[in-house]
């Protein structure tokens, strides 16, 4: 399946990932301390100690084969050193004197020298190891003008990160492939990309990773073949059992539980919300009863929302820790939640029962006795609307997704209305995303686990209504 998906924008990724290097000695220890690579007791164990003796026998037999091979070849080397008692004898058969003299009858072409000379390049075993790495650059090559989508996937109870490509998504038939994935240690729930600096200089590349442990991983996308996280946010420290009770120690500040919502805050960029199954929101101390979803408000950065299981909205202005906020009431619990991208006052919610409800913060009221009216309510899905998404480029165009296994599109002007549903063939609907780069673009995740991608363009109704944004995309940020 795949919990999450998220969009890099263009020209943020290097065009060439670098391979990571080996981990030291030091970062194999931590990773074992860790306890990442720890296997299950009982039979599980057995198992694994089975295909490892398996293994072992393997790698004896070869062992036993390369062994001979070295010792052949010390046998060699042993029976030359024999020819040569000496260092002064080795020196006096190279005839060390007379090493500038020419001898005569040297042909340019002759038998010693037949190695060197090949009648084409494509005979030149050096020539093509230097167009094989070529040709392997370019593979991994990652183009300007490509799309990359990161899939948070899991399968066969292995978890990791795929990053994908979307080869020129503008000019008709597009090719998308796997680039290289990254293996995980926990199941993935949500994803957050982000370019705080992290390792220096002005951006970087990274995803933040939310899971069914408590700590908040993030990843380098520009690194393949990466074992570690570039940070960890949280997590455990310790866990200790004493005859049938546990103990768990965290990290200061970490979540004690899964982690449900990430949201980096593109203004301040060294923040990450995140929401948890443990009643908390990190970036702003904010408790609720487990918290599903978290957004910051794109026109006044510290100002974030949080949706959780006790049927509640929550709204709270960093710039006022003190104050207690402001509080919506629906009809169940929040699945999903989203800021409208157009204009400050605005926000809408995703339900468990298959509602959306839009809300306009101009009538909030501190007050938490009186109940705050919705803008407007929709029954979009038969079963619970697990994600939305807003389209930052064209005003008024909502995207929804549910565990029914559809997609749909709604028109937010003056009366909502839906204006295209699809299944695209991806299981119950986790996780919908629009490009910013190519924004009647929309990828989606569900629990078939292969991602899909919407051209909206394809839809007759979308273009009628909103074809006139076509060609407004926004620029790659630098």
């Amino acid at each position: 399946m795949i919990a999450a998906v998220s969009w890099v924008p263009k020209g943020a990724s290097k065009s060439v990932p670098v391979a990571a290097e080996p981990p030291s000695k030091e970062e194999i220890e931590e990773i074992l301390k860790s306890g990442v690579l720890e296997i299950n007791e009982g039979t599980e164990n057995e198992e694994n100690s089975e295909d490892m003796n398996v293994d072992a026998l393997k790698q004896d037999d070869e062992l036993a084969r390369a062994l001979s091979a070295a010792d052949a070849l010390g046998k060699t080397s042993k029976s030359s050193m024999a020819e040569t008692d000496s260092l002064t004898d080795a020196l006096g058969e190279l005839d060390m004197d007379r090493y500038d003299e020419e001898d005569d009858g040297v042909e340019l072409f002759g038998s010693g020298l037949a190695n060197l000379y090949y009648p084409s390049n494509d005979m030149d075993p050096y020539l093509k190891n230097q167009e094989d790495d070529s040709e392997e650059e370019e593979d991994i090559t990652i183009k300007p003008e490509d799309a990359v989508i990161v899939c948070a996937r899991n399968e066969d109870d292995v978890s990791h990160l795929e990053v994908w490509i979307l080869e020129d998504p503008t000019d008709g038939d597009s090719n998308m492939y796997v680039h290289h994935d990254i293996v995980i240690p926990a199941f993935p729930l949500c994803t957050a990309w982000l370019d705080c600096p992290l390792k220096g200089g002005e951006r970087g590349n990274f995803i933040a990773v939310g899971s069914m442990e408590p700590a908040i991983e993030i990843w380098d996308l520009d690194i393949m073949d990466e074992v570690q996280p570039s940070a960890t946010l949280g997590g455990i420290i310790e866990k200790k059992k004493k005859g049938k009770k546990k103990s768990v120690k965290y990290k200061d500040g970490s979540h004690t539980d899964s982690v449900l919502g990430l949201a980096w805050n593109k203004e301040y960029r060294n923040i990450l919300a995140s929401a948890s199954a443990d009643n908390d929101v990190i970036a702003l101390s904010l408790c609720t009863p487990q918290v599903q979803a978290v957004a910051w408000n794109h026109f006044a950065p510290q100002v974030l929302l949080s949706g959780s299981f006790d049927h509640s909205v929550v709204m709270k202005d960093g710039r006022l820790p003190s104050h207690s906020g402001f509080k919506w009431s629906v009809a169940a619990d929040v699945e999903s939640l989203a800021w409208d991208p157009h204009t400050e006052h605005s926000f809408v919610v995703s339900l468990e029962n298959g509602m959306v409800t839009g809300f306009d913060i101009r009538t909030a009221s501190s007050d938490l006795s009186s109940p705050l009216k919705p803008s407007f309510t929709l029954h979009a899905h038969d079963k619970a609307v697990s994600t939305i998404a807003y389209n930052s480029s064209v005003p008024n165009l909502l995207a929804t997704g549910s565990m029914d296994k559809m997609v749909k599109l709604w028109d937010l002007s003056n009366q909502p209305s839906c204006i295209a549903s699809k299944n695209p063939k991806a299981g119950a609907v986790f996780s919908i995303s629009f490009s910013e780069d190519c924004p009647f673009t929309l990828a989606i995740g569900g629990s078939k686990g292969k991602l899909q991608v919407w051209d909206l363009l394809s839809d007759a109704e979308v273009v009628k209504r909103f074809g006139k944004y076509a060609n407004k995309a926004k620029p790659p940020t630098s």
